[in-house]
C-alpha cells in the first residue's frame, strides 16, 4: 500500500476544526497576522487553546509564525512561543532565523517548519535548515515536479507542497493602495481585519481578476487561478511527499470542508488502490472544477509551468 501524505488544511475559523476532521483533515495550519503571512482565517490565543483541545487526538494543529519580523516585534517572539509550547500545538511554520533563536530559549521541544514561500528551491538549503533545527521544508510555489520529487529525494527532513489553492504572486511590507488612497484623501476599506476581501486587479487582456488585500504585513497580490492537482497526485504519492497543503485563503468553510472530503477521497483511493485512481481521476478534477466559484478556474500551477505570471 502506498505511504498516505498528510493532508493539512488552512482553516477559516475555529469552528471549522471538527468539520474539517470530519472530513478528512490530518493537520491544520492557524495563526495570526502579527506573526504568519496570508492566513485563511484569524486565530487569537482563545481560538488557538480551541483548536487543540478540538484536534487533540485526531489531528495536528500548527501555527504561522512566518512573517517578516522588524526589531519592534522581537520583543513578541519569546512571549507567543512559550504560549504556544504551552498550549501544546504541534509544530511552528517559521521564515526567520530569529524564531528559531527565540524557540531555543522558550520553547526547546517545539518542532519548526521552515518555509519562506520563495526561496525553498533546492534540497541543499532544505538541508542547510533541517540542520539548525527544522524537521519540514515547506517548497516554494513555483517548482515544477521534477524539482519536487528531486528534493524529496536528497532531503534529510520532511517535505511539504501546496497542492491546492490559490498562491501569492507578489507582497510588499508596505501597505501601497492604503497609502496611495489616503493620498489621495479616500477611504478604501483595504485594510480591514474581516478577511472578507473585495479588492481584485482586473487584467482585460486575459479576462483575469487577481485577488489584493492588505494587513499589517503589507500588500498582497494573488493567482488568479487556483491550483489543483487532484488529478496528478500519482507521482507526488509515489515520492512520498510528507504533506499535502490545500489552502483556504479567500475560501469559504464549506468549500473547504468538501475540498477536503474530495482530496480526501482522491488519496486514501491511490493508496488503497492505484488503477481505481487512475480510472477516477478525471472524475475527480470535474468534481472540484463544480466547486469552485465561478470566478475563479484552476490549473496545475508551477507543476508543469502552465501558471505564468
Amino acid at each position: 500500500m502506498t505511504v498516505k501524505p498528510e493532508l493539512l488544511v488552512t482553516p477559516r475559523s475555529a469552528e471549522d476544526i471538527v468539520p474539517l476532521i470530519e472530513a478528512g483533515a490530518d493537520a491544520f495550519l492557524i495563526g495570526e497576522e502579527t506573526y504568519g503571512l496570508r492566513l485563511a482565517g484569524e486565530f487569537s490565543r482563545a481560538d488557538i487553546e480551541t483548536a487543540v483541545k478540538e484536534a487533540q487526538g485526531k489531528a495536528k494543529v500548527y501555527v504561522a509564525m512566518n512573517a517578516l519580523f522588524h526589531n519592534e516585534k522581537l520583543p513578541l517572539l519569546h512571549d507567543y512561543l512559550a504560549f504556544l509550547g504551552n498550549t501544546g500545538v504541534d509544530g511552528v511554520v517559521f521564515g526567520d532565523p530569529a524564531v528559531i533563536m527565540a524557540a531555543r530559549e522558550a520553547a526547546p521541544d517545539l518542532p519548526l517548519h521552515w518555509s519562506t514561500e520563495t526561496t525553498g528551491t533546492n534540497w541543499y538549503t532544505v538541508n542547510y535548515w533541517g540542520r539548525k533545527g527544522a524537521a519540514r521544508a515547506v517548497l516554494a510555489r513555483e517548482l515544477n515536479l521534477d524539482a519536487v520529487v528531486e528534493i524529496k529525494e536528497n532531503a534529510d527532513i520532511a517535505v511539504e507542497i501546496q497542492v491546492h489553492g490559490m498562491t501569492c504572486m507578489f507582497q510588499s511590507k508596505r501597505t501601497l493602495l492604503g497609502n496611495y488612497m489616503e493620498f489621495q484623501g479616500k477611504n478604501l476599506k483595504v485594510e480591514g481585519r474581516s478577511k472578507d476581501r473585495t479588492l481584485f486587479l482586473h487584467d482585460p487582456e486575459r479576462d483575469y481578476d487577481y485577488p489584493v488585500w492588505e494587513d499589517e504585513n503589507g500588500t498582497h497580490i494573488m493567482s488568479p487561478k487556483d491550483v489543483c492537482m487532484i488529478d496528478e497526485l500519482d507521482e507526488l504519492m509515489d515520492a512520498e511527499i510528507d504533506s499535502f497543503k490545500i489552502d483556504g485563503i479567500l475560501k469559504s468553510s464549506e468549500y473547504l470542508t468538501q475540498m477536503t472530503r474530495l482530496y480526501r477521497e482522491a488519496v486514501d483511493l491511490y493508496a488503497q488502490n492505484e488503477d481505481s485512481y487512475f480510472d477516477k481521476k478525471e472524475e475527480f478534477l470535474e468534481r472540484a472544477k463544480a466547486l469552485q466559484p465561478e470566478s475563479r478556474s484552476v490549473d496545475t500551477g508551477f507543476f508543469f509551468k502552465e501558471t505564468v505570471y
